[in-house]
């Protein structure tokens, strides 16, 4: 909160009483006025040395000699806030307040207590009287609103001031704070609404409109705000979220793209939307499979978002299409942008790889992470599944035996652990134990269904 103090002047101190002795001939100054002057003089003196105790007695004799003279508790106020004595501080100010309401420097030493001793409710009583003197004390009264946790009152005269004043970095702050309790979003969407309808030319509005609507994931609402926009402001990067989505409808692929890159080059425009917008563009890709190599170039925009392996995501995307090729191609873009050994893409790509008995690149995979994660049960499965399938039933027995005392309460891969160490030792021309590790894969079947 901004201190709105400052000191007085010594002509504002001295007051009537004290501009009086420049008026006075030295012949007519009456022995107890001279005292008067001494008292106060000193007082100034000690107060510019530090000496503040010594300040306030020469300054009590002053309040005897005039006790309506409101300058002197002032003074004696401002000593006992150097010495931190914060209640004769305050009483002293609220003196001076009542012997001269139309000083606002009296209240401001009340509201310089209040700041010090945290007294934020006090200090909202105080501010009110200031108000009238000057208005920008409402820029404090916001501060005062958000330490009370009045947010409500705090939101509303943020609003205000926005209106009338301007929008500032310290109120904006103030409002995002208050707009992450969501009780108060409603709120804030009416104000928006209607300062569109007001200033339909002020894109921020819809911007943080735009915004509330995505925390609340109106997806909806947002396209909606966002076609008001475009019709406003057609130039707007947030407009191109709208245009995006028609452009789209009509088949007008080229401006799609173009739109979709404002989009994702844009550092106003929130990541869900983003995302979405993507998520559009691959699902028309995977219609009109010639754009591609847009797609490609779109993953490029997200290669700083840390809550989203995009590249990855695409993968499985196919991955669960089937499209074998599709989805290799786009894990192998995510570990190469991101982490190349990163555990999951890497099970999903030896998946792939088995899927299409490519076992010797399979093996590969599976035996080099196995050096870096030696505790991961899946590589080593897919290790054993490959010497299998490439006849090495030896060096797929080793395997698979070392692998399956790291699978922990997961039934499928157990099951497949036992198919193939069976099939290991029937390679081995071992029955028996082919047979033992047949009956535990289909006993654990039966506990599955």
């Amino acid at each position: 909160m901004k201190k709105l103090v400052s000191l007085m002047t010594l002509l504002v101190l001295l007051c009537n009483t004290a501009l009086s002795w420049g008026q006075t001939e030295p012949e007519e100054i009456k022995p107890e006025e001279n005292k008067f002057k001494d008292y106060f003089f000193e007082a100034l003196k000690q107060k510019a040395i530090e000496n503040y105790d010594k300040a306030i007695v020469a300054l009590e004799h002053c309040l005897k000699m005039d006790p309506n003279n409101a300058t002197i508790p002032y003074e004696i106020g401002k000593n006992y806030l150097a010495l931190k004595d914060y209640k004769n501080a305050y009483s002293s100010f609220e003196k001076a307040h009542t012997l001269d309401p139309t000083n606002k420097w009296f209240l401001i030493g009340m509201y310089d207590v209040d700041y010090a001793t945290k007294d934020y409710l006090d200090g909202i009583k105080v501010i009110h009287k200031l108000i009238p003197f000057d208005p920008k004390f409402k820029e404090d009264l916001t501060s005062l609103y958000m330490n009370t946790g009045e947010f409500d009152k705090a939101l509303n005269l943020i609003n205000e001031l926005n209106e009338s004043a301007g929008k500032s970095d310290r109120r904006e702050n103030y409002k995002l704070q208050i707009l992450s309790k969501g009780q108060y979003q409603d709120a804030e969407i009416t104000n928006l609404v209607d300062q569109i309808n007001k200033y339909p030319k002020e894109e921020a509005n819809y911007i943080s409109l735009i915004y509330l609507y995505s925390k609340k994931d109106n997806l909806e609402k947002v396209l909606e705000i966002a076609r008001k926009l475009e019709k406003e402001i057609p130039n707007s990067e947030w407009a191109q979220v709208s245009l995006f989505k028609n452009y789209l409808v009509n088949n007008e692929s080229q401006k799609a793209i173009n739109a979709m890159n404002v989009v994702l080059a844009s550092s106003k425009i929130d990541s869900k939307i983003k995302h979405r917008i993507f998520n559009e563009f691959l699902n028309y890709v995977n219609v009109n499979p010639q754009f591609s190599p847009d797609l490609d170039k779109a993953i490029d925009y997200f290669k700083d978002d840390t809550t989203v392996n995009v590249a990855k995501e695409i993968g499985k995307y196919y991955h669960n299409k089937k499209e074998w090729d599709k989805s290799v191609k786009y894990y192998l873009m995510s570990l190469k942008k991101n982490n190349p050994d990163e555990v999951e893409v890497n099970v999903l790509l030896l998946d792939i790889y088995s899927q299409q008995a490519q076992f010797e690149k399979s093996l590969k995979i599976a035996n080099d992470m196995i050096a870096l994660y030696p505790a991961q049960p899946q590589f080593y499965y897919y290790s054993g599944l490959a010497y299998n399938q490439l006849k090495q039933f030896k060096k797929a027995k080793e395997m698979l035996e070392m692998g399956i005392d790291y699978v922990v309460e997961d039934i499928p891969l157990e099951i497949n652990y036992n198919i193939q160490l069976g099939e290991a030792f029937n390679g081995l021309g071992d029955t028996n134990k082919k047979e033992l590790y047949f009956s535990k894969a289909n006993e654990l079947l039966k506990k599955q269904k």
